[in-house]
């Protein structure tokens, strides 16, 4: 099988796999298969949603998207990892429809660049609390 490598396999880091053969994933802001090396330690992030410290919720969707990625970032600093360490996302939208897969692209390519990790988008009719719209959940390779 022939495959697009964006990022060189070391013995440290995860090697991002696209299959020519496939779709390019990367306009919409993940990758096909991320494969994390055999020593390395997983970190699995909870949900992240766009609540501030405080614990308020803005009602604009975009804004609880980006203050969700800044969330998961801010973990992955409290662990001691960057955001090129993910391998996994896991997103959960109230209502999604296509007006919002480039507020979603948007914030990906912000956060990992072209380091895109594998990620999964599942709409949902709610989340935990009545007034979220978004939640993001990583796996993150830490060694």
């Amino acid at each position: 099988m022939t495959s697009q490598h964006q990022r060189p396999a070391t013995s440290a880091t995860p090697v991002i796999v696209n299959p020519s053969h496939l779709h390019d994933p990367t306009p919409n802001g993940y990758s096909t298969a991320v494969i994390t090396p055999a020593a390395g330690r997983l970190a699995f992030i909870s949900g992240q949603g766009g609540q501030d410290r405080t614990g308020t919720l803005s009602p604009d969707f975009a804004a609880q998207v980006e203050q969700a990625y800044a969330n998961l970032a801010a973990v992955l600093a409290a662990l001691g990892a960057r955001p090129d360490q993910v391998v996994k996302l896991t997103v959960y939208v109230v209502g999604h429809d296509m007006s919002k897969l480039g507020i979603l692209t948007e914030n990906v390519a912000r956060m990992f660049g072209d380091t895109l990790p594998a990620q999964t988008l599942v709409p949902v009719p709610k989340l935990a609390i009545d007034p979220m719209l978004f939640e993001v959940e990583a796996v993150a390779l830490l060694d």
